[in-house]
């Protein structure tokens, strides 16, 4: 079954096998198309430059879901996936071998619930019984169920509809669905024509803050230390790319994405970006011997996961503690 799942997600993939030397060890990566400091890090090749010794293969995928069942069968090392997928992950039947190594970036106004102006819709209480569509599993999964229960819905009071970025908004433009919950890019073109219900960063300030994190097997990360110390640098510089220099930025995810260098700076400023100096600090990874408050967020999405029912039961802090890949912090992320 998982062959067949496995089969499924590979083949809706986009590899960049472009300039591979099969004499070399390839690192894969797994990357999403949202706004981010990855997408620059992918651009400008940092990686590849400092690890000329490597070939660096980028695959592209849709959701936290398919990179989740990538790393299950081992076809991947590092990946960009959001927080609740992190948490779904590390909890049974997944148990997934995976650390946390990097904070890409916090959900602000760059993940929200919009819904079609023709339906009428102006608040969340007003989806009952409407199509509300969102990727299952997903960080904007995990917010929608959280808005719903905000507003006394449960997800049994609407009709749910497991879709990707691109397939809602083409379901969005037929009239198929009523209200997205979703992600920059596709985000923005529903917003042309949609009414903004909640966002990401109003149910973080309700306690139920969600992530984009940089993931790494656990496998690979005791085999190579010394380039998950690499890959958190250039990851590192990326953020500090996005708050010193935003224009070159800017133009590193525009061309990643495939839009102006407008557009890109504009859904840019809609993340939350932390500095190097944050993502060591307690509040998100913390240190060696000391792991931070981002083991507590990740318990209280399983957790919330499994009142929902998407989850079995949800691990001790412990598993989330030893999945904050922490060696070396701060001093690694020093540039």
């Amino acid at each position: 079954m998982l062959i067949g799942v496995l089969a499924l997600v590979l083949g809706a993939c986009s590899v960049d096998h472009s300039g591979q030397d099969s004499s070399k060890e390839t690192i894969r990566i797994a990357y999403q198309s949202f706004p981010s400091g990855d997408l620059i890090v992918k651009n400008n090749r940092w990686l590849e430059d400092a690890l000329p010794e490597y070939n660096v293969k980028w695959t592209k995928f849709d959701s936290g879901a398919d990179i989740n069942t990538a790393f299950i069968a081992g076809e991947i090392d590092f990946g960009a996936i959001g927080s609740s997928p992190v948490a779904r992950g590390l909890s049974a039947p997944l148990n997934i071998p995976y650390q946390v190594a990097f904070v890409l970036d916090v959900a602000g106004d760059n993940e929200a619930l919009v819904a079609r102006n023709a339906t009428g819709i102006k608040t969340v209480a007003d989806l009952r019984g409407k199509k509300v569509a969102t990727a299952f599993a997903s960080t904007a999964h995990y917010s929608l169920l959280a808005a719903l229960n905000q507003a006394g819905l449960s997800a049994d009071d609407v009709q749910l509809v497991d879709l990707q970025p691109q397939a809602s908004l083409a379901a969005w433009q037929r009239g198929d669905i009523d209200a997205v919950y979703t992600w920059l890019p596709t985000l923005d073109e529903l917003r042309k024509d949609g009414t903004q219900l909640i966002a990401s960063r109003e149910l973080a300030t309700a306690g139920k803050p969600t992530l984009d994190l940089g993931v790494v097997s656990t496998a690979f990360a005791k085999d190579h230390p010394e380039i998950v110390d690499t890959w958190r640098k250039v990851q590192a510089r990326a953020l500090t790319t996005i708050a010193t220099d935003p224009d070159a930025a800017a133009e590193a995810v525009a061309a990643q994405l495939g839009a102006s260098k407008e557009d890109a700076a504009a859904q840019l400023k809609q993340g939350v970006f932390l500095t190097p100096e944050q993502i060591s600090s307690p509040e998100w990874l913390g240190t060696e011997g000391a792991p931070g408050n981002l083991a507590v967020n990740l318990q209280s999405a399983a957790q919330f996961l499994a009142e929902q029912k998407q989850i079995d039961s949800v691990p001790d802090l412990a598993v989330f503690q030893n999945a904050l890949y922490v060696k070396g912090l701060p001093d690694v992320l020093d540039q």
